[in-house]
């Protein structure tokens, strides 16, 4: 760099410029201050000399990468260190990201280096000389030191492991943190009459960062609202204790406005949430709850603060943590209970009126009050809960909220209806408050409920109804119906019997079952394409959903009051004759919903459910609706199988008209059920080749695939499955070698199709087991690999399109998980090909191989899906056939084992186990055959031994990279890694002796002694065999080391 200015236009391009090319040279030019260790010093120099930020900017970020990634000397750390404190100290104001960027790298040096030396864990010290400074602005500097301290210390980093992290993070916590917390008290103290607002704020900051740091490394997750208690450390008892604690955030609460009034209100969540265990008696814990109750209790009466929604928020959280950290029996024994559920209760109506506003927050509310419901049975005591006089109020609230926000409408993308499983989420609390006082909330329901259900009957016998109002009415009727659902989802309440719930329950389902009468007749019958409508049919669906689990099937009480009173209202007297009123609306839903993905997918949902439960699925046979479906599953009859936007959902509704058919165990029935889709069969099998390719061919082969992967799904048995490959083999298997053929340019069309096949090779639960006369395996293996030499052929010399993955790796992908399962599904002697001259084998492998090498290995590792396909297939080539692999080429060879390397280092554990496998597989391999064999004699050996021959660093860089991620990185799968370690490491001493040293040049000189210690036990009574008993005693070794290397 020739001199400071030409770096600072440099900089100036690469953080201001708006061209990406520019940028691009810049960060190229720039780069070397950040990767090599040399220009540290470089660095400082631009600190001391640049006057643009964007320089000084470019020198902490660089400092910062270097501190992370690289392992700089100790001397170096700690001048770094007191480098940046002198210059925060010294140097006049900077930027606000400038000074960020220093005091981030601060931090940075001051974790890595926390157990290296004393010194870095005098930072806390240092910031409190920035606070007793005069300036506010080193003040400010100070609060942000202290600020991004606690940050980086409750934060794992990448240049750490995590157990490393674990410790330093523990460290802090118990030497730093509840200092630094009584630094944020104390400056709260001091800054209250602090005009700017800034340093409160940073004050407050620091507090809440103090109060969520994770103390027991449970590692929160902020992004959920949701935490338990928290583990806060004895040592805190006596300042948590002391009223003043709690006083100054509450006081901040009502000096502040947002963002800092919101901060304020956060640290009042976390102190709620304390663990009750803290304290150092009843009497301590009673007096802490009073003052947070008296602190609420004045927000709600003077409503200060509250018009903010941010506020508002979060003060329905700290009221929703009553809930999760104090029983009921303790509210009530404080002084001032009856006025504080007083004042809870009218600020929860309020709220459910002003449901625009609130719509998120008031379900914080309805939790606390179906907690408080909860635990009225276990109230002793004589003092009155008063929950009796406020929670019919809430339910009756409630719902008339829901009605004012139907009547008032949503956004047609808002509306939470359409949300369906987020929607019974946010009603889990509601239903304990209706069985709180179940007869009178029941009674209140049915009330509401009649007039509306009887304006809807009454427009069913109109000839036309204004949409508007209709629509209005049946969101209405949702809602009902959604929070009956949700009542029925839970059974258990308090205040009356079972018996009278039952007959509770019954009265609420009644009044949805009649509405089920209704919703598909008269006009109704003609809105399925109205969102409202439909939004109505998916109530009821989750109503069946909830009923089903409690009252249906293998759930069922036969003796059940339910039952006794809907026979006396609608005649249904047992659940017989409740499952065919499910099944009639499926049907209805399946004939008559063409457009609506939701609810045809959540009608197969529960069609499924009810036919995998193994009492609804045998009560389902019984009904005539049923069999008709069983029997008549065309196209004619159920209209949504026509479009081609609910082909998807084909799979679902086939697999469970499968699951039906495979119930009985009756040859004949599943041949007449086949029919309809053989007749599919017949008429594409008697298309000339000159008309395969119309839409006509293209859409009836889609459906059929997606149909057949359905019932293939749903054989589970070696006796289902027999049934399907006699109906497939060896009549209708040429039409799908016609359709990959004929339609390989076609996505649409090969993916079903290879999806089926994938289904259809898979042994899962052993159904693929053939008597030992028969050839099936055989010849089904045969049909996989025309098939799937049939689409790469085909695949490889058509062109690259720009969606490169649907148009060619999304079929490559499925190929190789085919041939994945065929290979390792242990049905197939592989010999017999070789045997008999048969290239189905080779040809197949032979094609495979070439589709993945069509593939950039960074390409290979980008889609998710297809690293899986691909790694698992590498797992079985070299546990199965890898002579195949030792007969490729060198550079093919040394593509595929390096491609494993990549795979290694992956963060998914599975993908790494698998190449741990196939590395092991080819290591034992070498050892077993030319470390330990005879002179090599068969070409798989000779070659193998070339390979190796012309690559001698191939298996020490596999070794190094092993033991650098079992060393200095967390697996999950250190087992796995250990087998192709040993594998390794016998095949030749030398290697494992080199690695040795290169591993300990990497390491302070100070700890060679310890660590060469370490590497002496890894092979302490480990022989050189492979035998098991030798890799256990190894595995055992492996491990002992790795924690003794790892320890400071």
């Amino acid at each position: 760099m020739e001199s400071l200015a030409q770096l600072e236009a440099l900089c100036e391009r690469l953080y201001n410029s708006q061209d990406s090319a520019e940028r691009a040279h810049a960060e190229n030019t720039l780069k070397c201050f950040s990767v090599n260790t040399d220009y540290i010093s470089q660095c400082q120099y631009i600190l001391d000399n640049a006057s643009t930020p964007y320089s000084l900017m470019l020198a902490s970020s660089s400092l910062l990468k270097q501190v992370t990634d690289h392992s700089l000397s100790l001397q170096l750390r700690l001048d770094i260190r007191n480098y940046l404190i002198n210059y925060l100290a010294t140097r006049g104001p900077l930027p606000h990201f400038v000074n960020a960027s220093l005091i981030l790298l601060l931090c940075r040096v001051t974790k890595f280096g926390w157990f290296d030396d004393d010194k870095f864990r005098e930072v806390v010290k240092e910031a409190t000389d920035f606070l007793s400074q005069a300036s506010s602005n080193h003040y400010e500097i100070g609060l942000k030191i202290l600020n991004q301290l606690v940050s980086e210390m409750n934060q794992p980093n990448t240049g750490l492991s995590s157990t490393h992290h674990r410790r330093v993070a523990c460290s802090f916590r118990d030497q730093s943190l509840f200092q630094i917390f009584q630094i944020s008290l104390t400056s709260l103290g001091q800054l209250k009459n602090d005009v700017t607002g800034r340093l409160q704020e940073l004050a407050l900051s620091l507090s809440l960062k103090c109060l969520s740091f994770d103390f027991v490394g449970t590692s929160i997750d902020e992004s959920s609202e949701e935490f338990g208690t928290i583990q806060i450390p004895t040592s805190w008892r006596s300042v948590l204790e002391d009223p003043s604690t709690l006083q100054i955030f509450f006081d901040y609460y009502a000096i502040t406005t947002s963002p800092c009034s919101k901060e304020a209100l956060e640290c009042l969540v976390r102190l709620a949430s304390v663990r009750r265990s803290l304290f150092t008696n009843d009497a301590a814990r009673s007096k802490f709850l009073a003052h947070l109750m008296t602190g609420t209790k004045e927000i709600l009466q003077t409503g200060q603060g509250l018009a903010d929604h941010d506020n508002y928020h979060e003060y329905c959280r700290l009221l929703g943590r009553f809930r999760v950290n104090y029983q009921l029996s303790e509210l009530v024994n404080v002084e001032g209970y009856s006025d504080w559920i007083q004042l809870v209760a009218e600020f929860t109506l309020k709220s459910l009126q002003s449901w625009q506003w609130a719509s998120s927050s008031v379900y914080y509310l309805l939790g606390l009050w179906s907690r408080l419901v909860t635990s009225v049975p276990y109230l002793k005591g004589e003092a009155p809960s008063l929950l009796d006089e406020f929670v019919p109020k809430i339910t009756e609230g409630f719902i008339t909220s829901r009605f004012n926000s139907v009547q008032a409408g949503f956004a047609d993308d808002d509306d939470p209806l359409d949300n369906v499983e987020l929607l019974q989420d946010q009603l889990d609390c509601f239903p304990y408050l209706c069985r709180f006082q179940y007869q009178t909330s029941s009674l209140y329901i049915i009330t509401t409920m009649e007039p509306i259900l009887q304006a809807y009957t009454e427009i069913a016998l109109r000839q036309s109804a204004d949409n508007s109002e209709l629509a209005v009415i049946e969101a209405k009727l949702s809602w009902i119906v959604h929070i009956i659902a949700a009542i029925l989802k839970i059974k258990q309440s308090t205040g009356c019997s079972v018996e009278s719930q039952e007959v509770l329950d019954a009265e609420l389902s009644a009044r949805v079952l009649q509405l089920i009468n209704v919703t598909d007749s008269g006009i109704h019958s003609q809105r399925y394409g109205e969102l409202s409508k439909q939004r109505l049919d998916r109530a009821i669906l989750t109503f069946f959903q909830h009923f089903r689990k409690s009252y249906v099937g293998d759930q069922a009480v036969h003796s059940s009051k339910l039952y006794a009173r809907l026979s006396e209202l609608l005649g249904l007297g047992d659940h017989l004759l409740l499952l065919n009123v499910i099944v009639s609306k499926i049907a209805t839903n399946l004939k008559c919903y063409t457009e609506s993905e939701e609810v045809i997918n959540h009608t197969l949902s529960l069609f499924l459910e009810l036919a995998s439960g193994y009492m609804t699925g045998k009560l389902l046979l019984k009904l005539d609706a049923v069999k008709f479906i069983v029997a008549n599953h065309t196209r004619d009859r159920f209209p949504f199988l026509e479009e081609y936007r609910s082909s998807r959902s084909r799979t679902t509704f086939y697999y469970t008209i499968g699951w039906l058919i495979f119930m009985e165990d009756s040859p004949v029935r599943f041949k007449s059920s086949m029919e309809p889709l053989l007749q599919v069969f017949i008429r594409l099998e008697s298309t000339p080749d000159s008309m395969f390719r119309t839409d006509v061919v293209k859409y009836a082969l889609i459906g059929l695939m997606r149909d057949l992967r359905g019932i293939a799904m749903a054989t589970n048995s070696r006796r289902t499955y027999g049934l399907l490959f006699d109906w497939l083999y060896p009549a209708h298997m040429p039409l799908l070698l016609k359709g990959i053929s004929h339609w390989t340019d076609t996505p649409e069309v090969t993916t079903p199709l290879l999806k089926f096949t994938a289904e259809f090779v898979l042994n899962k639960a052993q159904r693929l087991t053939f008597d030992s006369s028969s050839p099936n395996g055989i010849l089904l293996f045969r049909e996989v690999s025309k098939l799937i030499v049939a689409y790469g052929t085909r695949i490889l010399s058509l062109p690259n399109v720009a969606d490169i993955y649907g148009y060619k790796y999304k079929g490559i992908w499925i190929c190789l998980t085919i041939l994945s399962r065929a290979l390792a599904g242990n049905y197939v002697n592989f010999g017999v090909f070789e045997l008999y001259g048969d290239r189905a084998l080779s040809d197949v492998l032979d094609i495979a191989l070439k589709m993945t090498l069509s593939i950039p290995l960074a390409d290979i590792l980008a889609f998710r899906k297809l690293t899986r396909a691909y790694f698992a297939f590498l797992e079985v080539l070299f546990s199965s056939h890898i002579v195949f692999i030792f007969n490729l080429d060198t550079n093919t060879f040394m593509h595929i084992v390096g491609s494993l390397e990549s795979g290694l280092k992956g963060l998914d554990t599975n993908i790494s186990s698998q190449c741990a496998s196939a590395v092991d597989n080819l290591a034992a391999f070498y050892f077993n055959n030319i470390t330990m064999g005879e002179p090599p004699t068969s070409p798989a050996v000779i070659n193998l031994a070339r390979h190796i021959a012309d690559c001698p660093n191939l298996f020490p860089e596999i070794l190094k990279t092993l033991f650098e991620i079992l060393l200095f990185e967390d697996c999950g799968n250190q087992w796995s890694l250990s087998r192709p370690m040993l594998s390794l490491a016998i095949i030749s001493e030398q290697i494992f002796s080199d690695l040795k040293a290169q591993i300990l040049a990497s390491q302070p000189v100070d700890q060679h002694q310890r660590l060469a210690l370490c590497f002496d036990k890894l092979m302490a009574d480990v022989t050189r065999s492979l035998d098991s008993k030798n890799r256990d005693k190894f595995t055992q070794n492996l491990t002992v080391f790795r924690h003794e290397f790892r320890v400071k």
